[in-house]
């Protein structure tokens, strides 16, 4: 029987109230988030439910998590460095880029889809979620802030954008002066990645790939966002 965080079932177990205290203890265990573990429950059908039909019951649960979207905004260098990593490391990486010659199938072999709009408004059926992770790392920075404006208002687990210190205090003060609060612009990850010393396109993947992993796993320890960092900087 699959049970949804909603309640909704798809199958059955046999139904009664065992079902029911079974449906429940699968909605409490999706609400811990990647947090949940597998439980074996266990029941007297007539002592602990009232079922007169007796005996006693064991239900495993096990709760299912969908892997996360990384939306890799760009198919330069560092993007195609990266997505190789993603899958293994339980990402499924969606690569968005409108040049074909950057946004193909031979570059991005590991890709579960290749977009060719950087208009957030093209990307149908992608979650703009808690599900999704968004890398900003296109080939031009008026393309990078656009992205950065668009993706702000969403509640992504994780929104990192690539550039020097003074690229970002740039678009900090731009942000700002369109309207954007310290607040939103306190989840961007910014310079992007674990900071590690990275030079080469490699490196920074496994800078932004390390950076991941640890996102996710502060969302599942604590069940919200963990901490960002488009913070003022010198230049």
């Amino acid at each position: 029987m699959l049970v949804c965080a909603d309640g909704s079932i798809t199958g059955t177990i046999g139904g009664g109230r065992v079902e029911k205290q079974v449906i429940e203890a699968a909605v409490a265990l999706l609400a811990q988030g990647r947090a949940a573990t597998s439980q074996l429950l266990r029941y007297h059908l007539t002592r602990e439910l009232g079922m007169c039909c007796g005996g006693e019951m064991e239900v495993f649960v096990e709760p299912m998590h969908p892997a996360p979207f990384v939306l890799l905004c760009g198919g330069g260098h560092v993007a195609q460095a990266l997505a190789p990593l993603l899958r293994p490391l339980g990402f499924v990486p969606i690569v968005i880029e409108d040049l074909p010659e950057l946004g193909s199938p031979t570059r991005f072999p590991d890709a579960e889809r290749i977009i060719d709009s950087f208009d957030p408004r093209d990307w149908r059926d992608v979650p703009l979620s808690a599900r999704s992770y968004a890398v900003i790392v296109t080939r031009d920075h008026a393309q990078d802030q656009a992205l950065l404006e668009q993706l702000l208002p969403y509640p992504l687990a994780y929104l990192g954008l690539i550039g020097s210190q003074r690229k970002i205090l740039m678009f900090r003060q731009r942000l700002l002066a369109k309207g954007f609060t310290e607040a939103q612009l306190d989840r961007v990850h910014a310079p992007i990645g674990v900071n590690i010393g990275a030079q080469t396109p490699a490196e920074i993947a496994i800078a932004i790939a390390a950076e991941l992993i640890s996102v996710r796993a502060t969302h599942s320890a604590a069940g919200s966002h963990g901490a960002s960092s488009l913070a003022p900087v010198l230049p």
